[in-house]
């Protein structure tokens, strides 16, 4: 047997009755934790630059609606429409804040457990930074699937605005 996995060989042998499944106990050896701490270590880095941004995002949302309100008050021409465009801008921005906190949370938590899980030799919270990982490209990928959605639609809105200005 491999350093990396001990079966129950009893478990193998006699199924308990209240699992079908063998029971295996999965050991790290020493690169697959060399590993994990480094990824913890830029995973940890990632995440204090995904706030650094999520900062920026706010602070942009924030001055492209003064700047868009600042614009309507300096020209007639644009009326209500820059406060709106102002406002518009601004609540994008908040949203792109507000959906990019998620992942950055769930990978700085991932990379935080995955410290603490080392440092104490702590399994539960191992299993818990496993989680936040989880939880990390889970949000990531159905954020994917839903871009994509959009992004289909607006594929299929653009084509049928040429068909009708090509029919006429």
């Amino acid at each position: 047997m491999s350093n990396l996995n001990k079966i129950d060989m009893e478990e193998l042998v006699e199924p308990s009755e209240e699992s079908t499944v063998e029971e295996f106990e999965l050991q790290l050896n020493e690169s697959a934790k060399g590993f994990l701490k480094e990824a913890a270590k830029w995973a940890y880095f990632l995440s204090i630059l995904g706030y650094i941004g999520i900062g920026l995002i706010v602070l942009a949302a924030i001055f492209a609606g003064t700047l868009f309100a600042f614009m309507s008050n300096m020209s007639r021409e644009m009326g209500h429409i820059g406060s709106i465009g102002g406002s518009f801008i601004t609540a994008l921005y908040l949203i792109i804040a507000a959906l990019y906190f998620f992942p950055i949370y769930y990978l700085n938590r991932f990379a935080s457990n995955l410290r603490v899980a080392f440092r104490d030799n702590d399994s539960e919270t191992l299993a818990k930074s496993f989680e936040y990982l989880k939880s990390h490209y889970k949000f990531i990928g159905i954020l994917a699937v839903i871009m994509l959605c959009f992004y289909a639609l607006i594929f299929a809105g653009v084509i049928i605005a040429a068909i009708t200005v090509g029919l006429r």
